[in-house]
Order: structure tokens, then C-alpha cells, then sequence
């Protein structure tokens, strides 16, 4: 556990920060609708930034990556996250904050390629899906922290002082990993800008790329929206909780993600070598997660169990970097992780913004609590289209395995 946790501490520090930052804005979401008089769609344009651009982000951070490294890469974004976030707890008006929000999400946007890039150069395969998930417990950790327990916090300190401590926090993750982390050589000769070009056009051009699209973007990038921002709305507005109350269930939901990564961290390469390969762990996982998802909206909202399976199934979509990295060759793997994370964010993006305008256009005809179920509604659609895409995959690749099975 020595060897494995410590090369990869200071990035595992990132990706904590990484999703505090995402998911924040869930419990201080009344605080920010009250002092900038937003509506529901005003709120997670606001909030989506974020999403947004780390989107923009993701090919820029794959080419830093398999250029220049994970330590470099991530060191001297981190000093763009402390600039956001000290932007975001001096700024006044939601123009200012979005723009803050804008500029976190382009300084954390290469936390967890970095720590994936970095681990897949130093560990075999095989050990990968564990380590995937140690390094998503780490985020899990940042969820939690970002729930009840700020929840509790915010009327001593107030939700600017928290940002204030996050830049702190960012400048100290910034010098720990630049002046710790080894640099390490994958033994390939380093690309010039248009080798690396082709080379993220090739990941482009596979079709196994685009048939994992919609389980990035509406199963991954659906669940971060709704963890992110609207999980506490939803239970506050449906189910007229005290924020404080939905906090709980929000906590619920964190600690869920964070014992399922770590239950990935220790039983996936276990499951593996016995058969159950990744795609089969994260299909069951986001079935899991869809069904847990389609009951809280229709008779559930107020079940914890039904909130910690929603989380702890959601947990395995995070295998979809690795699993899709594995079909590349191993020098594209920067740009193949980056790239996916990109649709990621992008249906992040869209599922958190397009949840607050449907519940805006809806919620006059159908009521509030109605509207917020309708918005729900929509993303278990668009998450039972993403598993009926992984399921043609799974089928396609087993045919290709008996075919070359069949002409030995």
C-alpha cells in the first residue's frame, strides 16, 4: 500500500480539491440565489461554468500531458485554481462569479488525467482498475467534505471564507507535488505538435471512442450534474426539506461514492482476474445507478438507501478512463483519457444548465415539485440510451474475440 499511496499522494490532494470544487455549490446554492436574486436556470448557468471549461480543457491537457508530464502539467494549473477560487470568494455579482467559477474549472481540469496518466506509467494493467478506483475515493472524500460537513460550518465562517481556504489549500497542493513528484520516462521519443495531432485525431477516428460517447456524457456527466448542484434543490423543492436536512442525504450520497471507490480499490482486480471484466463492472454499476435514479424521482426521494445506491453504483463510471485507454496504444493514452473526459464534462455541462432551464419552462404548468421530477425524468432517458450503446459494445467486442478465436 506504501509503494502504491505514496508516488500518487499529491495527486490524489488534487483530485480532492477537484471535487470539492464540483460539488460546492449544492449546499451553498441558497446562499448564492439569495444574495444574486437568481432563478433556477440563472443558478446553473452559474454553476456550470465549471464544467464548461474544463471541457474546453480536456485536448489542450492531454497534449500537455503526454508532452511535458503529469507533475508539470497539473503544478501550474493548480496556480490558475488558486486564482479562481480567491476570485470567487472576493467577487460580487453573478457575472464576476461565473467567471470565477469559469476559471476553477480550467485550473483543476487536469487533477484526475494527471493522477490516471501518472499511475498508468508506473503499475501493470492488471492493477489499474484498483488504483482507479483509490484515486476516485480520493474525489469521493472531497464530495463528502463538501456536504454536511459545510454544510455545518458555513454559519461560523460563511461561504467566502471558504473559498479563501481552498486557495490556500491549492497553493500548498501546487508546491508539495512540483517539488515531490518524479518525473518519469515512458521511453518513447517526445512528439512534435502535429505528431501529437494525428495522434489525438487517431483516437478520434476509432469507433469504440464514439460508442462509449453517451455513457460518458449522460451516465458520468449526469450523475457529477446532479451531485454537483441539484441533489439538494431537488430534495428542498420536491420534498420541502430544511437545506440542512437535504445536506444529510446529499452526505449520503457522497459517502457512497467514496465506500464505492474504495470497494473498487479492493475487490476489481479481484473480479477480474476471476472473469467479470471492467466493462462488465461499470455496465452493472450504471444499470444499478439508473434504477436507483428512476426511484427516487417516482416513489423513493426520501429513502437513504435508495440515495446510497444511487452514489455507490455511480461509482463505477469512473472506470470508463481506463477501460477505454486500454484499447490505445499506451503513448495515446494522455489524449484518450483527456478526450473522453472532455464528453464527460461537456454532458456534465449541458445535464447541470439544461435542468435548470426544463425546470424554469416547466415549473408554471406542472408546479415545482413536479418540474424538478420532469428534469430528472429526462436524464434516466438519456442514461437508459447510454446503456443500450455500452451493451452493443460489449456485444461487438465479443464477436470480434470469437472471430479471432475462430481463424487460429
Amino acid at each position: 500500500m506504501r509503494r502504491l499511496l505514496f508516488p500518487i499522494l499529491p495527486f490524489l490532494a488534487g483530485y480532492y480539491l477537484s471535487y470539492f470544487l464540483r460539488t460546492v455549490n449544492a449546499v451553498i446554492a441558497p446562499e448564492l440565489t439569495r444574495e444574486l436574486g437568481l432563478n433556477a436556470g440563472e443558478l446553473g448557468r452559474l454553476t456550470s461554468a465549471y464544467f464548461l471549461t474544463f471541457a474546453i480543457a480536456q485536448l489542450p491537457v492531454g497534449l500537455l500531458l503526454d508532452r511535458y508530464g503529469p507533475r508539470r502539467t497539473e503544478s501550474a494549473l493548480l496556480l490558475l485554481t488558486a486564482a479562481g477560487t480567491l476570485g470567487f470568494a472576493l467577487g460580487h455579482g453573478d457575472t464576476a462569479l461565473t467567471l470565477a467559477r469559469g476559471v476553477m474549472g480550467l485550473g483543476v481540469s487536469a487533477c484526475l488525467m494527471a493522477a490516471l496518466k501518472y499511475s498508468s506509467q508506473f503499475l501493470p494493467p492488471e492493477r489499474q482498475a484498483g488504483v482507479t478506483g483509490l484515486i476516485m475515493a480520493a474525489g469521493g472524500l472531497g464530495a463528502v467534505t463538501s456536504s454536511a460537513p459545510l454544510e455545518m460550518a458555513l454559519p461560523y465562517i460563511g461561504w467566502r471564507a471558504v473559498f479563501v481556504i481552498i486557495t490556500v489549500v491549492s497553493l500548498a497542493v501546487c508546491v508539495y507535488m512540483f517539488r515531490t513528484v518524479r518525473d518519469i520516462d515512458s521511453g518513447l521519443p517526445r512528439e512534435t505538435l502535429g505528431q501529437q495531432l494525428r495522434g489525438l485525431s487517431t483516437v478520434l477516428a476509432k469507433p469504440v471512442f464514439w460508442l462509449f460517447v453517451p455513457a460518458a456524457a449522460f451516465s458520468t456527466g449526469g450523475f457529477m450534474a446532479i451531485q454537483g448542484l441539484w441533489a439538494v434543490p431537488w430534495l428542498m423543492n420536491v420534498h420541502d426539506l430544511a437545506r440542512a436536512d437535504a445536506a444529510r442525504y446529499q452526505l449520503v450520497l457522497c459517502l457512497a461514492g467514496l465506500l464505492g471507490q474504495l470497494a473498487i480499490a479492493a475487490f476489481a482486480t479481484r473480479l477480474m482476474r476471476r472473469g467479470f471484466g471492467q466493462l462488465a463492472i461499470m455496465m452493472t454499476g450504471l444499470a444499478l445507478m439508473t434504477g436507483a435514479q428512476a426511484a427516487i424521482i417516482a416513489f423513493a426521494g426520501q429513502s437513504y438507501l435508495a440515495w446510497f445506491l444511487f452514489g455507490a453504483a455511480a461509482s463505477t463510471g469512473a472506470q470508463i478512463y481506463s477501460l477505454l485507454a486500454s484499447r490505445y496504444p499506451l503513448a495515446l493514452s494522455g489524449r484518450v483519457m483527456t478526450s473522453i473526459n472532455l464528453v464527460v464534462f461537456v454532458g456534465a455541462f449541458l445535464v447541470q444548465w439544461g435542468y435548470g432551464l426544463l425546470v424554469d419552462l416547466s415549473v408554471a404548468r406542472v408546479g415545482g415539485a413536479d418540474a424538478y421530477r420532469l428534469a430528472g425524468a429526462v436524464v434516466v432517458g438519456l442514461q437508459l440510451f447510454s446503456l443500450v450503446t455500452l451493451a452493443y459494445t460489449r456485444q461487438s467486442e465479443r464477436e470480434q474475440r470469437l472471430g479471432r478465436a475462430d481463424a487460429r
